[in-house]
């Protein structure tokens, strides 16, 4: 099988890129991060959706960047709630450089693994405007990635960065995700989840991921409709 590398949290778009990966025949090595942020029960749900889905390997990495700070998701600073998803101004949610830090553990992780695949959920349709979620973000990584390692130096091969979401909508992924057997029922992408876990039902990613299943003519399964 061709092995692959992915970044994984608890999120609906990351485990639909999951089941895409399944579904081309890779053997998936997940990541995850521990990175301070409030919404930490994402890990756990990333633990379930990796077993769910049968990846071969999945590790989960501790970095603070809540000694940092500077993001609504790593600091005392309150998520925004019922904003105007029109709003073109990067939201206080963006946690700087953080695309940049996990897939640059994701380039070591797949050198030692040996493979030149790396998978990302980014989509720039539906997306909170964050920069580094746009298809020239990841193209200047992957280019920076051919020159910064052994094994590419040498001519064994090309890092490839793949987001097959990218330029999907929100009711498109879910689409697609239903189609392969996803239950979003086991996901989250709420930043501001409450103490047990449930999702607010109000910040960015609850609005696009309610959006988008609306669009599909169902209810998001962790408000309590079916997941199809």
């Amino acid at each position: 099988m061709k092995k692959a590398i992915l970044l994984l949290s608890g999120g609906l778009d990351s485990a639909t890129t999951l089941a895409i990966m399944k579904s081309r025949g890779y053997e998936v090595y997940a990541i995850s991060f521990s990175y301070g942020q409030r919404h930490s029960i994402e890990l756990e749900v990333a633990k379930n959706v990796a077993k769910d889905l049968s990846v071969k390997e999945h590790k989960i990495i501790d970095i603070n960047m809540r000694s940092f700070g500077g993001s609504a998701l790593t600091d005392d600073i309150d998520v925004p709630k019922d904003r105007d998803m029109e709003d073109e101004q990067i939201p206080i949610t963006y946690v700087p450089a953080r695309n940049t830090i996990f897939l640059s553990f994701a380039l070591a992780y797949a050198e030692v693994v040996g493979t030149f695949d790396i998978f990302i959920g980014a989509n720039v349709l539906d997306y909170s405007g964050y920069p580094d979620c746009r298809p020239e973000y990841l193209q200047a990584f992957e280019d920076m990635a051919n020159l910064a390692t052994k094994a590419t130096v040498e001519g064994q091969g090309k890092i490839k960065i793949h987001a097959p979401l990218i330029e999907l909508s929100k009711s498109e992924i879910i689409k697609k995700g239903l189609e392969l057997g996803v239950d979003y029922a086991n996901t989250i992408s709420c930043y501001d989840p409450s103490p047990e876990g449930k999702s607010c039902g109000h910040c960015d990613s609850c609005q696009l991921r309610i959006k988008g299943f609306a669009d599909n003519g169902m209810s998001d399964p962790v408000f309590g409709g079916v997941s199809g």
